[in-house]
C-alpha cells in the first residue's frame, strides 16, 4: 500500500515555511530591492535600465502577490485573514501595486502605491510592528497633551498679538499668525530674533519667551515622549507574559502527552503479565 499523505503535517511545514527567518529574510531583501527601484527611477536614466528597471518591478510585483497569496493559504483562519491590520495593509498595496503604469489616468495612484510598499518592510519585521503598535495606542493620552499644548499655544498667541502687533504686524498681527511665530519659536527657528525685536519696544518680553520655550519645548516634549515609553513599556509586559503563558501551555501539553505515554506503557505491561 502506498504510503497516505498527511494534510495536518503538510499544512505545518508550509507555516513553518512562512514564520522561518529565510523567508522572512527573502521579503525585506525584495522590499528593499524594491525601494531602490524606486529611487533609481527618480533619475535621468539610459533606456535600457529604464527598460530593466520595468521588468524588475514587475516582477517585484508578481512576488508579492505570490507572497501575500501564500500567507493567506497558510493562515489557520482565513476568514480573518484581513481583520488584521498588517494582513489588509499589506493585501492593499500588493493590490494597488497590479494597477498598470501605461495607464495615464491611474499612474499616479500606481506610483504612489509602488511607493507605499516600502512601508511593508514595517509589517514585515515585528520590531518595527512593536513600534508602530505602542505609538498608535499612544495616541489617546497624545491627544489630551496636544490638546493642552494647543491651550498654551492660543493663550501665548492671544498675548503675543495683543502686545506685539505694534512690533511686527507680519508676525502678530493676529491669532491664527502668532500661533505659527509661537510655532517657530517652540521649534528653534530663529527665534532669537523674534524675541530682541520684541525686546527693543518691551525689555521684559524675554520672560514671555522663556517661559513659552519652557512649557512646550521642555514639559510638553517630555510628556510626549513619558506617554509613549509607558505605552511601550505595557506592550512590552504583556508580550512576556503572553510568550510566558505559551511557554507554560506547551510544557503543560508535554506533559500530559508523557503522561499518556506512561499510562498506555503500564497498560502494556500490565497486560503481559
Amino acid at each position: 500500500m502506498s504510503p497516505q499523505l498527511n494534510p495536518a503535517s503538510g499544512f505545518e511545514k508550509l507555516r513553518r515555511i512562512e514564520s522561518s527567518k529565510v523567508f522572512q529574510g527573502a521579503v525585506i531583501a525584495i522590499i528593499i530591492l524594491s525601494a531602490l527601484t524606486i529611487g533609481a527611477k527618480t533619475y535621468d536614466l539610459p533606456p535600457l535600465v529604464e527598460k530593466s528597471l520595468i521588468v524588475m518591478d514587475n516582477g517585484i510585483t508578481l512576488f508579492f502577490l505570490m507572497e501575500i497569496l501564500f500567507r493567506f493559504s497558510v493562515c489557520a483562519n482565513k476568514k480573518r485573514f484581513l481583520f488584521d491590520g498588517w494582513n489588509l495593509f499589506d493585501t492593499l498595496v500588493v493590490i494597488g501595486s497590479l494597477i498598470p503604469l501605461d495607464n495615464s489616468e491611474a499612474v499616479l495612484l500606481g506610483r504612489l502605491l509602488r511607493v507605499f510598499r516600502v512601508l511593508r518592510l514595517v509589517s514585515v519585521v515585528p520590531e518595527l510592528r512593536f513600534l508602530i503598535n505602542s505609538l498608535l495606542k499612544a495616541i489617546p493620552r497624545m491627544g489630551y497633551i496636544a490638546l493642552l499644548m494647543f491651550i498654551i499655544f492660543y493663550i501665548y498667541a492671544a498675548m503675543g498679538s495683543m502686545f506685539f502687533t505694534s512690533v511686527d504686524e507680519e508676525l502678530w498681527g493676529d491669532v491664527a499668525i502668532a500661533m505659527l511665530t509661537l510655532f517657530r519659536v517652540a521649534t528653534f527657528e530663529d527665534w532669537t530674533d523674534v524675541m530682541y525685536a520684541t525686546m527693543e519696544q518691551y525689555p521684559l518680553s524675554w520672560i514671555f519667551y522663556i517661559t513659552f520655550i519652557f512649557l512646550t519645548a521642555f514639559v510638553f516634549l517630555n510628556m510626549m515622549i513619558g506617554a509613549i515609553l509607558e505605552v511601550m513599556s505595557e506592550e512590552q509586559n504583556a508580550k512576556q507574559a503572553q510568550k510566558a503563558h505559551d511557554e507554560r501551555d506547551e510544557i503543560a501539553r508535554q506533559l500530559q502527552a508523557v503522561q499518556v505515554q506512561l499510562a498506555e506503557l503500564t497498560k502494556q505491561i500490565s497486560e503481559k503479565r
